[in-house]
C-alpha cells in the first residue's frame, strides 16, 4: 500500500481539494482527482524521505477547526487594524523558540503561521531552535509568543 500511496493523507487531502475545487463528483472529475493524487505523491515521495506519521487524527480535526477559527478572528482584527489609525500599530519581529523536532511538524507550523493574517513566519535558524515570525500588531511581544507557542503543543502531538 505505502508503494502506491507514499503519503496516503496527502493523496486524501489532494483528491479532497480537486474534487472542492472542481465543485463536482461526476465520475470523470472523481478518475482525475484519483489519478492526480496517485501520481503527483508518487512523483515527489523522494523529497519526502522521512515522511511524518500521524500520531492522533482526532487531535489533526481539532488543529483544522482551530486554525480555521484563528484565520477568521485574524481577518477581522486585520480589519479594525487597517481602519483605525495606523499610530496603534505595533509591527515587530518576534522570535519564537520551536520545541518540533521534525522537518515536517516545524514546516506545518510555519505555514500555519503564515496563513494566518497579520503574521508571517519569516525565517527559521539553521538548527532548527528557533522561528522568526513578523507580526503586524504585536504591542506585547511575550503574550504573542505565548499564544503562537499554544499551537506547537497540538502538532507535537499530532506529528512527533
Amino acid at each position: 500500500m505505502r508503494r502506491v500511496f507514499p503519503v496516503p493523507v496527502l493523496s486524501a487531502l489532494m483528491l479532497t481539494n480537486w474534487l472542492l475545487i472542481q465543485g463536482s463528483l461526476a465520475p470523470g472529475d472523481i478518475l482525475v482527482g484519483a489519478i492526480l493524487a496517485t501520481l503527483l505523491p508518487l512523483a515527489t515521495s523522494r523529497f519526502w524521505p522521512d515522511s511524518p506519521h500521524l500520531h492522533r487524527i482526532d487531535l489533526l480535526v481539532r488543529y483544522i477547526a482551530v486554525f480555521l477559527w484563528d484565520v477568521v478572528v485574524a481577518n477581522l482584527q486585520v480589519a479594525w487594524w487597517i481602519i483605525g489609525p495606523q499610530s496603534k500599530l505595533h509591527p515587530r519581529f518576534i522570535h519564537i523558540p520551536l520545541e518540533l523536532e521534525h522537518p515536517f511538524s516545524i514546516t506545518v507550523f510555519a505555514s500555519t503561521i503564515s496563513l494566518t493574517p497579520g503574521t508571517v513566519s519569516s525565517h527559521i535558524s539553521g538548527d532548527r531552535k528557533l522561528l522568526i515570525v513578523h507580526c503586524l500588531n504585536a504591542p506585547d511581544e511575550q503574550a504573542m509568543i505565548n499564544a503562537i507557542k499554544e499551537h506547537t503543543k497540538s502538532l507535537k502531538e499530532i506529528l512527533e
